[in-house]
């Protein structure tokens, strides 16, 4: 959406009659609250899917990442799944250049996902500070046009699956918590990633917490 980025490029084109708010889509879509909708309804249905796909003992790659954007936002974006061409800003901040992600995302496999998954048998600690290592370095990175955060979740919503858990409350990361969601990100620039391992502890500990009460 026109608010969210700074961008150049042919993936910035804009569905006509959408007053240039919503990216071109194959669903013709022009109201910001229509394609926020239809996203979001898509990630329920892929992460279904994906639940199917990929085992307890399956080591993530940086193609699995692109095959998890591709089937959440394939039927809505022609370009879902394939890396940016354009650069990228959000609030004044810089993400990787378009140039580098194909490099930057064999370097994430290479010293994330292979040291970091698959994720069965890790204990809530461990797996915290898996989860704070790759969702940092993934969103960082910012490899696709639109929807890296979610990507990013998905990812972290899979790992915490491989190590046993029910589906991962990420909503630490937003209202009050989304500044320090940001402010945890900004760390990461520096590979601090103390503060989101927190965050990730907390969301574990909310979510066994919930499915305890559950029972």
């Amino acid at each position: 959406m026109s608010d969210r980025y700074a961008a150049a490029g042919a993936e910035t084109e804009y569905e006509p009659g959408s007053r240039s708010r919503v990216l071109r889509n194959r669903l013709g879509i022009v109201r910001v609250r229509d394609m926020e909708q239809a996203e979001s309804e898509a990630l329920v249905a892929v992460q279904d899917a994906l639940l199917d796909r990929y085992t307890f003992n399956h080591q993530f790659t940086a193609r699995d990442v692109c095959e998890i954007h591709r089937g959440w936002l394939g039927d809505i974006y022609v370009w879902a799944g394939e890396y940016r061409t354009v650069q990228i800003t959000k609030g004044g901040f810089m993400f990787a250049a378009a140039g580098r992600i194909p490099q930057l995302m064999e370097q994430f496999e290479r010293n994330e996902l292979a040291d970091r998954t698959p994720c069965a048998g890790m204990d809530s600690a461990r797996l915290a500070r898996a989860l704070a290592h790759t969702h940092g370095e993934l969103v960082l990175i910012h490899p696709f046009r639109e929807g890296n955060g979610r990507c990013a979740r998905v990812l972290a919503y899979l790992m915490a699956v491989q190590a046993g858990m029910p589906s991962l409350d990420f909503s630490v990361f937003a209202g009050r918590g989304k500044r320090a969601y940001v402010a945890a990100i900004h760390a990461a620039v520096g590979r601090d990633y103390e503060p989101l391992r927190r965050l990730f502890d907390a969301a574990i500990s909310r979510t066994w917490s919930a499915y305890e009460s559950g029972r």
